[in-house]
């Protein structure tokens, strides 16, 4: 199936729920591209929330807002750049009020653990009058295959400023699967799922297991917060950014989240998915051969 802007045809899943139009924001993200795979292999309509899509969606441009939540009844929120940034709480609410104004009834929510300013965004969500259910994820796994660590890993060198703390890293894949059930089935409504890998690694241990995995060495060397805001800013990447990396390593990154949570078995009746097995079908792709 591809995606719609205008099939609101009602379809019923595997497990019989049926299901109108479902927006996913950030389709093209991590989570959200996966999230619309799930939908479509289970003929669900979907229609994306991007500034590519057409409609397009511009977390900063509200008169985008309601021409994609046209004939919706479900939302996967995911908030860009991310719920900690300044302003989050205020575009949460402005965007879920006008969801419900266009008679949306299910929104899921994309958070992230230990975050102060995540959680502010989660009770705007509780409030908003919309059956809703919160994914509170831990740092992804993908982060080192699909995004800002893929060309260190490659280059054999990840340099960041995370040291002995673990951390359960979290399956993209899992993170959806909860999402789509979520989105598509009753049973959720007021639940947060935290969802994490069933066991916790430090960056270094994390790192050493993709150089296992993919068969090479690849070596790990934790730097001071400022030395690496410094790096990050000589590659070219906005200061925006810089922060909220900065922040994550520095504030969330010190043992607030070290526990792995049950998110992934109270949603899916299964357990989470281990990062070796991440590493493994990641490695077997060649994504991160140098």
């Amino acid at each position: 199936m591809t995606n719609t802007t205008t099939n609101t045809t009602t379809n019923t899943t595997t497990n019989g729920t049926e299901n109108g139009l479902v927006l996913v924001l950030g389709g093209t993200g991590k989570t959200g591209r996966r999230v619309v795979e799930r939908l479509e292999a289970l003929d669900v309509p979907v229609r994306m929330g991007s500034r590519s899509a057409d409609p397009g969606f511009d977390w900063t441009d509200e008169a985008t807002w309601a021409p994609v939540l046209r004939d919706v009844e479900a939302v996967y929120l995911s908030y860009y750049p991310d719920l900690a940034a300044p302003g989050a709480p205020e575009a949460i609410g402005a965007f879920t009020t006008a969801a419900a104004a266009a008679g949306v009834r299910r929104v899921v929510l994309l958070s992230g653990r230990g975050e102060e300013e995540a959680r502010a965004c989660e009770r705007v969500v509780e409030d908003s009058g919309l059956e809703w259910t919160v994914v509170r994820a831990a740092w992804f796994a993908q982060n080192f295959s699909e995004d800002y660590l893929l060309d260190p890993v490659r280059d054999g060198e990840v340099v960041l400023p995370a040291g002995d703390v673990p951390e359960p890293f979290a399956d993209a894949d899992d993170i959806a699967d909860v999402a789509v059930a979520a989105l598509t089935r009753d049973g959720h409504a007021g639940e947060v799922y935290e969802v994490t890998g069933p066991r916790a690694l430090t960056f270094a241990e994390a790192v050493a297991e993709i150089g296992r995995a993919a068969g090479r060495e690849i070596g790990y060397v934790r730097v001071g917060a400022d030395d690496y805001a410094a790096a990050l800013e000589e590659h070219g990447l906005p200061g925006e950014v810089i922060g909220l990396l900065t922040y994550l390593f520095t504030t969330v990154l010190d043992g607030r989240n070290a526990e792995p949570a049950d998110g992934v078995r109270r949603a899916l009746g299964r357990e989470a998915r281990d990062f070796a097995v991440y590493a493994r079908e990641t490695a077997a792709t060649g994504i991160w051969n140098a």
